[in-house]
């Protein structure tokens, strides 16, 4: 299991679109900075077929005011759930 790492927002970026080409069915993709505007129910559709393995970091949510406004799909973690993730992974993939 790989762990992708994406850091902007689906609505102002494609580059989800190369991370979920590369994502294998057992992965996980986790957003970060403004890649957490992805985990709003508004967004979410852009990651349809990942639930269960969707994740969004909530120190990047709160920092946005958007913590409590993502879609049921999504998992929030904080970086010690982000921590495990990684040490769960054999590796991570960063998509900038």
């Amino acid at each position: 299991m790989l762990l992708h790492v994406v850091n902007r927002s689906p609505a102002t970026s494609r580059v989800y679109q190369q991370a979920l080409a590369g994502m294998a069915p057992e992965d996980r993709l986790l957003l970060i900075e403004d890649g957490v505007q992805g985990a709003l129910p508004q967004l979410v559709r852009y990651y349809a077929g990942l639930e269960g393995r969707l994740f969004a970091l909530k120190e990047d949510l709160e920092s946005r005011g958007l913590l409590g406004h993502c879609d049921a799909s999504v998992q929030v973690v904080d970086v010690d759930g982000f921590v495990d993730l990684t040490e769960e992974a054999e590796r991570t993939v960063s998509w900038y």
